[in-house]
């Protein structure tokens, strides 16, 4: 029987749009545009998953440029890679303030392993997109940023959140990182697929980060009260 980690390098390996998207907006898929972020993410699922335990599962939104775009890994970017999780990396060392923020709870939960034995984090699109700014830049675009956008990944999503369940996931409760769009969007097509018998909304990471950052300790104390009810 294959392993829990086994089975994600797998899914990550296999991730692949195919369709069209609407103009301006870029997939970001790292595992097919950097050939280190399979080797990078499969030493990190090795070393947390290697095992058949279930897991309860974690929604975000989609990939970021310097977080799970840099890595393979959702929440985490490569300083928080190489400092707290110890896997090697000979890339560009970013710092992505909602990675600073989840392995803050996570540190709070009891550190990397005891964290990772009973949660996988990924996102209701598994993988990213970009548009040039006005300025000319290349900045982060979630799935729900036009319906356009969400039309032609719809299906995309469905199927693989289907495949991570089948990864080994348990479906009384899933935790859904975002308590505006992203968990709309998640109950709306739960409501109609039945993926789980119950959804726990946590606001993003990034939210808090960026307009709640004096009252973050509040924000991770809510974070740990949810995860207890999984222990």
């Amino acid at each position: 029987m294959s392993t829990f980690a086994e089975r994600i390098n797998q899914f990550n390996k296999e991730l692949n749009f195919k369709g069209g998207l609407p103009d301006g907006i870029r997939i970001m898929n790292p595992f097919k545009d950097n050939e280190s972020i399979i080797p990078i993410s499969s030493a990190f699922y090795n070393k947390y998953y290697s095992d058949n335990n279930t897991r309860h599962l974690i929604l975000g939104i989609n990939p970021g440029r310097f977080g799970a775009g840099l890595t393979g890994i959702p929440f985490t970017d490569p300083k928080r890679l190489v400092e707290n999780c110890q896997i090697a990396y000979n890339g560009i060392v970013t710092h992505e303030p909602s990675s600073v923020f989840v392995y803050e709870v996570i540190k709070e939960f009891g550190g990397e392993s005891e964290f990772y034995n009973k949660l996988y984090i990924n996102s209701v699109c598994p993988l990213g997109f970009t548009e040039i700014s006005e300025k000319g830049k290349e900045v982060n675009y979630n799935y729900y940023d036009s319906k356009s956008l969400t039309n032609a990944v719809y299906e995309f999503m469905i199927q693989n959140i289907e495949k991570q369940i089948a990864i080994g996931v348990q479906t009384d409760i899933c935790f859904c990182f975002g308590t505006g769009k992203n968990e709309k969007f998640l109950l709306e097509i739960n409501n109609k697929y039945g993926f789980f018998k119950k959804i726990i909304a946590l606001e993003h990471p990034r939210f808090i980060m960026q307009y709640k950052s004096k009252s973050k300790q509040v924000y991770i104390n809510k974070y740990i009260q949810a995860f207890s009810q999984i222990l």
